[in-house]
């Protein structure tokens, strides 16, 4: 099309991008830092709230139905890294199949995901540090967990205003510095965390499965109290939207694709891969939590983990879990700065934002001036402002990502179907189909509040791309 608007990255020119980052990662890495990224603390505290107030002990088919609308986007994802290994995820992709402006709103919106998540995720990390520590005697002065003015109590019983959240601050801050180290030092410590986390998940499991009751399973699907989504069907339905959210993580690995060694090969491996084994992790953790604790109990049980711990007689259990969470999470503040980064380095490759982004470190070939400019900005988001409200902006943003990659997949069939395709997404449009309808049904879900914030995102966005980014694409020279 001759509209600047509209123009198309060629897929040939996307897949041979060269950023110059170092390839360094295998299929085994990326497999770690989907896994990584995706098994949080929402495994402990969604699995009880979900089973306790939706689905019963049907919470495990929850999980299973929502790994297979997230599978749908997965095969999508698998399909394009293969055949585009371009950095730049959802925003390669998009450049390719439906233009440079499409391209850049996909870009922003996934600045916008890992930004937030980094920043709520780091704001998490600090509360279970802070849990932590002072199981082990060792207090931090409280003005120094929470945003600016929120009212904190001190050790004296006096009411006073925070700081600012300063633990969450320096896990940015010693991320980062890991990062641009170099990738291969940082997905090694990755894949230790990963280790860690696999592994008292495991303990876990291996305490509780003697203690599993089987009437605890009956019935199943507890019937529907009259209100939509409280158990029978509707309630097993209303729990997969909740565990939907689980999974939203294993995208970040298509942005390693610059980092990966053989990209169109590895990156829906990594993909697809991690979506597997997160899912049996979700699907068995779940069987076991509700085999262990009756569904009932855990409605208003804050901590169904720790009741499950205690019926199992190993209250040290509780302690190594925390410790667990609280390791595991630097995984997926891992992956969030390393997307952020990635995601900027190629929009700056193309032209749509300043080339500063596209600086390379001589000795570690990092994207050294991104990972700054990401450090500081969600440094200050998570020191200054109360990131919990803006949790749902991650999914908002992984979701539009989701059914860009699913619209991506057909389209590109019809534009290029001589392309090369390592991996082709099976039963033709169906799938991609059902993938848009998955991810729109969950989209539609989210309150008023959370759209109205993506436009504005998008909108301070679109400004940036009307004053610079459109008149400086290569694709205009």
């Amino acid at each position: 099309m001759t509209n600047p608007l509209w123009r198309t990255k060629p897929v040939s020119s996307a897949a041979s991008d060269n950023t110059g980052l170092k390839r360094v990662l295998g299929p085994w890495h990326l497999i770690a830092l989907g896994v990584g990224v995706t098994i949080g603390a929402g495994l402990f505290s969604l699995t009880g709230v979900a089973a306790g107030q939706n689905a019963g002990p049907a919470v495990t088919l929850s999980y299973l139905i929502a790994a297979l609308a997230c599978g749908f986007a997965g095969l999508c994802y698998g399909e394009l890294a293969g055949m585009i290994p371009s950095g730049g995820s959802a925003y390669s992709y998009a450049y390719a199949s439906m233009g440079e402006l499409i391209a850049w709103i996909i870009g922003w919106d996934l600045v916008l995901e890992y930004t937030v998540g980094a920043a709520a995720v780091a704001s998490s990390w600090s509360g279970y540090v802070s849990s932590l520590l002072s199981g082990w005697g060792i207090t931090i002065d409280p003005r120094l967990l929470a945003t600016p003015m929120t009212p904190v109590t001190l050790a004296d019983g006096s009411v006073v205003s925070a700081w600012f959240n300063f633990p969450a601050v320096l896990a940015i801050w010693v991320v980062t510095a890991l990062l641009m180290r170099g990738v291969s030092q940082s997905a090694a410590v990755n894949n230790v965390i990963v280790v860690i986390k696999l592994a008292v998940i495991a303990l876990v499991l291996v305490f509780c499965i003697p203690h599993i009751k089987l009437a605890n399973y009956h019935p199943y699907i507890p019937p529907n109290d009259g209100t939509f989504g409280h158990f029978g069907f509707s309630g097993v339905m209303r729990a997969a939207g909740m565990a939907f959210f689980a999974y939203l993580g294993f995208d970040i690995v298509s942005t390693t694709a610059q980092d990966s060694k053989n990209p169109a090969r590895d990156i829906p491996v990594g993909i697809i891969g991690s979506l597997l084994i997160c899912g049996v992790v979700y699907a068995v953790f779940s069987a076991v939590l509700t085999g262990v604790v009756n569904y009932k109990v855990m409605a208003n049980d804050p901590s169904p983990v720790a009741t499950a711990i205690d019926a199992a007689g190993a209250p040290w259990l509780a302690s190594l879990v925390k410790l667990g969470i609280t390791v595991g999470y630097v995984s997926v503040l891992f992956g969030l700065l390393l997307g952020q980064a990635r995601v900027f380095l190629a929009m700056s490759h193309d032209g749509l934002l300043p080339k500063v982004f596209a600086k390379l470190n001589t000795r570690t070939h990092t994207p050294w001036t991104s990972h700054l400019c990401f450090a500081a900005l969600t440094s200050v988001l998570t020191a200054v402002l109360p990131i919990g409200e803006l949790g749902n902006m991650t999914s908002i943003g992984t979701l539009l990502a989701f059914i860009i990659v699913c619209v991506g997949v057909p389209l590109l069939r019809i534009k290029e179907p001589q392309a090369p395709r390592l991996f082709r997404v099976p039963g033709g449009p169906i799938i991609p189909v059902l993938g848009v309808l998955s991810c729109g049904a969950v989209m539609v879900s989210l309150d008023m509040l959370t759209w109205v914030r993506l436009v504005v995102w998008l909108v301070i966005g679109l400004a940036i791309y009307f004053c610079y980014g459109v008149r400086h694409s290569l694709l205009s020279r």
